[in-house]
């Protein structure tokens, strides 16, 4: 029998309180602490039952009983959090992207090689299963080869708003600095295109990138990338943070039929419910598949998908997207 692996969460934001919701109710683990700045966040996680509470996250990875840790900081954080994790022998789930540039994704991976740790970054299209079925149909040949593909991953970013619209969120003040992110919507949202179609279609052989700047940023707030694959395959991807309707998905075309998956946001009122009641709305149920992929990742001393290495590709791409880009 399997045993029961002893979190530690990292970060507290949005996707954070995500991450620790699911944890919570995953039969495989137990949260034993968290990390936040935030002593809001903090009483929080308190209320949810977790007793070990810190505000300094190397405290937390002092911590002799804590087995793995999820991080959900700022992209800026990453490396360094990871790295800590890692020199701690702490097994390590990181938020997308692996970090802001390739260099500091090859710190993170060197150190996860040698201290002898797993590590698995959130990627969690990979565990939607509309995109899991897709991939099953290219693979069983019915579409043929696939000639071009259209991924799109549209949202409203960091200008989410709550209440059908009506109440804007506060913006982090980090998102918006390019130092702190490594960029704007192609590192947040083509991270996980590029990841999806590099799992779909192989390795990158060429990659170019329109950016566009809508809100007048210091980041790009949309993206158009034409991206062209060893394996012949060609995708434009589309992404941006113009909207509040969120279009995430993916059409192939292949020399046999052609194929479209289209992943359908839950009403707002019915996901804020679901959260107020403790429960994973059916949006959030694949960051739950992800978490419980890397708890049996450790259990099986088994290498995640997707893996460090797998995250680190996806940095190039995006990195080689900006030096082969034009502004609009």
């Amino acid at each position: 029998m399997a045993k029961k692996i002893n979190l530690g969460i990292i970060g507290l934001g949005f996707i954070g309180k995500v991450h620790l919701r699911n944890c919570l109710s995953l039969k495989s683990a137990n949260v034993v602490a968290v990390a936040d700045v935030s002593k809001k966040a903090l009483k929080y996680a308190r209320e949810l039952g977790v007793k070990r509470l810190f505000t300094d996250y190397h405290e937390l990875l002092k911590q002799p009983d804590v087995d793995a840790v999820v991080i959900s900081l700022p992209t800026y954080l990453h490396a360094p959090c990871a790295i800590s994790a890692a020199e701690e022998g702490k097994h390590i789930f990181l938020e997308k992207p692996l970090a802001r540039n390739p260099a500091e994704g090859k710190d993170i991976l060197s150190a996860v090689k040698k201290y002898d740790v797993i590590l698995m970054v959130g990627y969690p299209l990979r565990f939607t299963p509309g995109f899991v079925n897709l991939k099953k149909r290219m693979e069983d040949g019915t579409l043929g080869d696939i000639q071009t593909a259209y991924a799109v991953n549209i949202g409203a970013g960091p200008f989410f708003h709550r209440a059908e619209g009506i109440i804007p969120r506060p913006i982090p003040e980090w998102w918006l600095n390019k130092e702190l992110t490594g960029g704007g919507a192609l590192m947040d949202l083509g991270s996980h295109m590029i990841n999806l179609t590099r799992w779909y279609f192989g390795e990158v052989l060429a990659v170019k990138a329109l950016l566009g700047y809508r809100f007048n940023l210091n980041v790009e707030d949309y993206a158009i990338c034409l991206v062209n694959f060893e394996s012949g395959t060609t995708a434009i991807i589309n992404i941006g943070w113009f909207s509040q309707k969120a279009a995430i998905g993916i059409e192939l075309h292949g020399t046999m039929d052609h194929a479209i998956f289209f992943q359908h946001s839950q009403n707002k009122v019915t996901t804020a419910i679901n959260l107020i009641l403790g429960k994973t709305p059916k949006f959030f149920a694949p960051y739950k598949e992800e978490l419980s992929h890397f708890v049996n990742c450790i259990n099986n001393n088994s290498i995640p998908s997707p893996s460090g290495d797998d995250a680190l590709k996806d940095l190039i791409v995006i990195t080689n997207a900006y030096e082969n880009s034009m502004s609009k």
